[in-house]
């Protein structure tokens, strides 16, 4: 039987065990071990991190073939449109590559959201708002470089779901053991 954790990564929280530079490492939040992450969440994005002890299991979670879908929550400044999110669902060309089409829609703030710390910086003259991203790939910056690509800078980026693994109720630093 493999182990299974789903962690709602902090921000200022790397996706590796050693800390390094001015961020933390996962043995600094997380009281496991023999565990690996399956895939990445940055330093200064949140949510739903998952790790195993199953490394044929982590390669399907992380490998590209199997498009697992991941949903985030994307606070971005200023007020974007639907038809403003057309070109994610369309793929977006960053130059180095083009991604594929996304599922995109604008949202309410999350319910039960958790303030971060530190708080996202506040301009009184420039509104937020939220968009939801399904996306099947997972290149570095993804989300914030499409968001940004299409006028709509990411304040603060949250995973709230891989496949059909989701964050719930779990608050940052918090984690869930499954068996599988």
């Amino acid at each position: 039987m493999s182990r299974l954790v789903l962690f709602n990564k902090p921000y200022g929280v790397l996706s590796q065990f050693t800390p390094e530079g001015r961020w933390q490492g996962l043995r600094d939040v997380l009281p496991l071990s023999g565990i690996y992450a399956a895939g990445r969440l940055d330093a200064d994005s949140e949510g739903l991190l998952i790790l195993t002890d199953d490394g044929k299991l982590q390669r399907r979670i992380t490998d590209p073939r199997h498009k697992l879908p991941k949903t985030y929550w994307a606070q971005v400044e200023g007020t974007p449109s639907d038809a403003d999110l057309e070109p994610l669902r369309d793929g977006v060309d960053l130059g180095d590559f083009v991604t594929r089409p996304a599922q995109a829609r604008c949202m309410a703030e999350p319910a039960g959201l958790w303030p971060r710390t530190p708080p996202i910086r506040f301009r009184a003259a420039i509104p937020t708002a939220w968009i939801e991203l399904v996306i099947a790939e997972g290149k570095n910056r993804q989300v914030r470089r499409m968001t940004a690509k299409i006028g709509f800078p990411t304040l603060r980026l949250i995973r709230a779901a891989v496949g059909d693994w989701h964050l719930d109720t779990l608050q940052p630093g918090e984690w869930k053991e499954l068996h599988v």
